[in-house]
């Protein structure tokens, strides 16, 4: 079964609507570039690059792409500043497909319940990223469990607890000060025995110690995996668009913390940086698996790599 069915109509709306700061951002930049000029030179391509960099798609992702650009315009001896933008959309695509590498796409169930863990920091839309997958799943028919072992606030298992009542789907807490792991295992036992499709396992969202988050996670998957052999099945870390190279910053911090399996990106809608997601996903080699382009239940969007470049574009 397919998470969230295909790419709709509807979702590409949504996803275009969301991305409208960035793209009137992106776009105005990328027009004065090449006003007034017939074809792609040295001085066009150092504007692309500051154009890039400007845009929060990141300085080695950005050399990357002018660099190709470059082999492009000394192979094909001329290139005119109209082929400019399908020639940068087609590298863009490109290097997002070459992170599906560490990836087998695919966005069916492996397993019975299959186990996701969530982090990242406080503030990065994190329990609302967990509410909306909760609500989309069981859209799907799927049954759903949320874990609470995020216990380092009493506010953060309230949240949870909120979106549990408002989705319509049980939940497992012990409440503030709780162990997490001990929370984590009651609910794959809970999850096996109420026959669940997935397990959503909220984490504690600190970066302030990398050691004790680091064991704090660990201990989760080790005990975990004493219910469930292979959990967790993904492990997703969340990060706020809106924060530019602050996000990467924060990805690269979790990756030293756990392994990190996909990304889901929030808040697009009301950033102009939503060249991070390139940036992002080029330089962690971690596919972005969900954007958040909207406040809505079903704003949270499978990640499409041609969709969301055609619509930076558009």
């Amino acid at each position: 079964m397919a998470f969230f069915g295909l790419f709709s109509k509807e979702k590409k709306e949504t996803l275009n609507k969301g991305l409208e700061k960035t793209k009137q951002s992106f776009l105005t930049k990328l027009t004065r570039t090449i006003v007034g000029k017939s074809k792609v030179d040295s001085e066009v391509l150092d504007e692309l690059e500051e154009v890039l960099i400007t845009s929060d798609v990141g300085v080695e992702t950005t050399l990357k792409i002018i660099s190709r650009i470059e082999e492009r315009v000394a192979r094909d001896k001329v290139m005119s500043t109209s082929e400019l933008n399908s020639v940068l959309k087609e590298e863009i695509v490109a290097l997002l497909s070459e992170n599906e590498k560490s990836s087998d796409g695919s966005q069916g169930l492996k397993s019975k319940p299959h186990v996701i863990m969530v982090v990242g920091v406080n503030g990065v839309g994190k329990t609302t990223t967990i509410g909306k997958l909760a609500h989309q799943f069981k859209s799907q028919g799927l049954n759903v469990v949320l874990g609470a072992a995020d216990t380092f606030r009493a506010a953060a298992v309230q949240q949870l607890m909120i979106w549990s009542e408002r989705v319509g789907v049980p939940i497992v807490q012990q409440g503030m000060g709780a162990d997490p792991a001990s929370v984590a295992f009651d609910t794959l036992q809970s999850a096996k025995s109420q026959n669940a499709d997935i397990v959503i396992i909220d984490t504690a969202g600190r970066l302030h110690n990398k050691v004790n988050l680091m064991n704090e996670l660990t201990k989760i998957r080790r005990v975990m995996e004493k219910v469930i052999p292979d959990a967790p099945h993904e492990v997703l870390l969340v990060l706020d668009g809106s924060t530019g190279q602050n996000a990467y910053e924060q990805a690269k911090q979790f990756s030293l913390a756990t392994q990190i399996t996909a990304l889901a990106i929030t808040k697009l809608d009301g950033t102009a940086k939503g060249g991070v997601v390139i940036g992002i996903s080029d330089q962690m080699q971690i596919p972005v698996k969900y954007i958040g382009v909207g406040e809505g239940m079903t704003d949270l969007q499978i990640f499409d790599k041609e969709e969301f470049v055609d619509s930076l574009f558009n």
